[in-house]
């Protein structure tokens, strides 16, 4: 199986859209919906939705959803409450994650790394202890700069194992050093998450340079742009330039828009910014695939 000829997920090869990156309950803030009625509502849409959760693994929830007929597939992020950069954590989660949906479970590095950023979101931590205490924060690399190893290990596991690797929320030097190790170990599939939210800060410009490697995905969320961290020109030049564009919302917020508001405001944004039906096929359903598929 090469990457420009995957195989085709069970069930998701006849979806619309996959939205890569959406937040159910429960995670660290409280949010719109569960992973059956979130997954309820994309397969109204004619999509299929990645859960995603800031305390750990949406895997045995995607399993669950999946069981009931829904549209959805899972990830687990590596934060400190989830017990870090653990690899037993990832082979758990792909165990939970199971094989009937043919797709790649996605491994987010850390999220919460303690970088000084203020998020314009409205937002109400989950738990008592989650408003006391918060959340330790994980970065992926050491005191000396350099990818922990633990990083490396996931790393080299992704070769094996069916994941993408996701950078999280490291910075733009951090997400350099994160490309050059996954090219250096052949690693299949490795997503630039979110780029543009201010704790990684990667334009369009950037990212023609650091995502030119062929396993490389760049992830373009609608959530930056809805919070102003990202302007229009960079936002649209992102989804029609940038090789392999993954396109997500990012949402599950009560504070934003519903799954269906958003897209049919992403159609709105597509035909602003001129794209062709061919991209944005491209955006919202091909290259997602090809992403996650096996």
């Amino acid at each position: 199986m090469t990457l420009a000829d995957p195989r085709p997920a069970a069930g998701a090869e006849r979806t619309g859209f996959v939205d890569v990156h959406y937040h159910v309950g429960p995670d660290a803030y409280v949010r719109r919906h569960t992973a059956a009625a979130a997954g309820a509502r994309y397969a109204e849409l004619g999509g299929w939705v990645v859960l995603k959760n800031h305390l750990g693994s949406t895997a045995a929830q995607a399993w669950e959803a999946r069981q009931q007929g829904l549209p959805v597939s899972g990830s687990i992020v590596l934060n400190d409450i989830a017990g870090g950069l653990d690899p037993r954590l990832v082979e758990q989660a792909v165990v939970q994650h199971g094989e009937d949906s043919g797709l790649r479970l996605v491994v987010h590095l850390p999220t919460v790394t303690g970088r000084t950023h203020k998020s314009r979101l409205a937002r109400t931590p989950a738990h008592p202890l989650l408003a006391r205490d918060g959340l330790r924060p994980l970065t992926v690399t050491d005191e000396a700069g350099g990818l922990r190893a633990e990083v490396r290990e996931i790393l080299r596991m992704a070769r094996d194992l069916p994941v993408v690797i996701s950078t999280g929320h490291a910075d733009g030097r951090e997400v350099a050093l994160l490309v050059e190790e996954a090219v250096k170990l052949d690693v299949p599939r490795l997503m630039l998450n979110q780029p543009a939210n201010p704790m990684t800060g990667l334009s369009c410009a950037d990212l023609l340079d650091i995502a030119s490697a062929r396993q490389v995905y760049t992830e373009q969320t609608a959530l930056t742009y809805l919070l102003g961290y990202q302007e229009w020109d960079d936002f649209s030049a992102v989804l029609a330039r940038v090789p392999r564009v993954v396109y997500s919302s990012d949402l599950g917020q009560t504070s934003q828009m519903d799954i269906g508001e958003w897209w049919a405001r992403s159609r709105e944004w597509f035909g602003k910014a001129g794209l062709g039906e061919d991209r944005i096929t491209e955006v919202v359903r091909d290259a997602p695939l090809r992403m996650l598929s096996l």
